[in-house]
């Protein structure tokens, strides 16, 4: 049984891109199901013991919710198994809060269950059969300074990028906070209504709207109690779904707060969607105009005209990458040029301005499959001048041109 305890010139762009602490890499859940909130008491000669018997505990307690869970009926028809092959099937143990004495041992426990093992035993229901479309998260957190999101760390990020998705009706798309994250999904663009810039967004990230979890945290005072108020939003509008308060004693309980708010807020948003109110706003997505077929031929050959002779090269292989390239753009057509150029090298699978502006530097995020000196090689090949490193870059075409 395996145990887990959770818990405006190119170098001042560069510096908001890459700041320190910013990211949080969610955790990923896809391979598990998960029953949180157990409470146990076990005794036991030793510490050590009672502790083993109180795991042992949790994990018949959590197989019998997730029966239940997914077959619509009382945990206390559960079908008993033994607890050597509750072993196979239990690939965690998540410590939410314990108390260990010389005999005895009191916690409240999460039990992650291997989702192919634990799935042949639940009657064919492994959690709900209905999903909802790809949701943005953007997490805001108000405190007395203000409210942000991925502008820097923070405890509301590290409290969804903890969440565990794997159980839940809802597909999540957590952002890292690396990157353009900052950037773009600022509590500022939560207010935003505007559709286009929503519309590219989302496109990015491969969503099909954006949900804005919020907390309001007040602390009564510095080290003692603290009150959540959370705001269940969603859409580019700030339709509010739900709303409700929890309490901390401490602030040392202030992560415990923020996980059960997450669990509230899913258990929300899965009610929105089962009610039918989760449904992808139709102004956001893209429609493909009708083009004329004379005008466009006319498109092509000015595609044609823009484009640069280059070496047939072979389709690198390897992981995806996103890269954040500044190209000089002192034109509407300049913008053009530069995305369709770079979109035509072999590996890379988008290029989208991000950062628009015209007369200065825009920022366009590529995504490639290689790695950076691969992307270099091939930009240097289409006639660009490369500067920089990593997945920051800079082009230029000789000459200014």
């Amino acid at each position: 049984m395996a145990g887990a305890l959770a818990m405006a010139g190119g170098g001042a762009l560069y510096a908001q891109l890459e700041g320190a602490e910013r990211g949080v890499p969610p955790i990923d859940s896809s391979s598990t199901l998960e029953v949180t909130g157990i409470e146990v008491d076990a005794n036991g000669k030793t510490s050590e013991e009672a502790r083993l018997a109180g795991w042992r505990q949790a994990q018949r307690l959590g197989w019998a919710a997730l029966w239940a869970k997914s077959n619509g009926r009382p945990a206390s028809q559960a079908p008993a198994l033994t607890d050597a092959v509750l072993n196979t099937i239990v690939a965690g143990i998540v410590v939410e809060q314990e108390q260990i004495g010389p005999n005895r041992y009191i916690a409240q426990l999460g039990v992650l269950f291997d989702r192919s093992r634990a799935g042949q035993m639940l009657g064919g229901a492994q959690g709900p059969t209905r999903r909802s479309a790809p949701m943005l998260v953007i997490p805001v957190l108000q405190t007395g300074s203000g409210a942000y999101s991925f502008e820097f760390q923070n405890e509301w990020q590290k409290a969804w990028a903890r969440f565990r998705t794997g159980g839940s009706a809802i597909d999540y798309l957590r952002p890292t906070g690396l990157g353009v994250d900052p950037l773009l999904l600022n509590a500022a663009q939560t207010h935003r209504p505007g559709r286009a810039w929503w519309r590219m967004i989302l496109d990015s990230y491969g969503a099909a709207d954006v949900i804005v979890p919020e907390v309001h945290l007040k602390r009564l005072y510095p080290g003692g109690p603290a009150i959540g108020t959370f705001t269940v939003r969603f859409g580019p509008d700030n339709v509010v779904l739900d709303r409700f308060t929890l309490r901390a004693e401490n602030s040392g309980a202030i992560p415990r707060l923020l996980d059960e708010g997450v669990r509230r807020i899913d258990q929300s948003y899965t009610r929105a969607l089962m009610a039918g109110m989760l449904t992808p706003d139709p102004s956001l997505i893209v429609e493909e105009p009708d083009i004329a077929a004379d005008l466009a031929e006319q498109i092509e050959a000015a595609g044609e005209a823009f484009s640069t002779p280059t070496t047939t090269a072979p389709v690198p292989t390897g992981v995806a990458t996103s890269f954040n390239i500044q190209v000089d753009t002192p034109t509407a057509a300049a913008v053009s040029q530069a995305e369709l150029s770079v979109s035509r090298i072999n590996g890379v699978t988008s290029a989208l301005t991000t950062s628009l502006a015209l007369g200065g530097t825009s920022v366009m995020r590529v995504t490639f499959v290689g790695d950076s000196a691969s992307l270099q090689a091939a930009l240097q090949a289409q006639g660009w001048q490369v500067q920089g490193s990593g997945t920051t870059l800079r082009i230029s075409r000789p000459g200014g041109q």
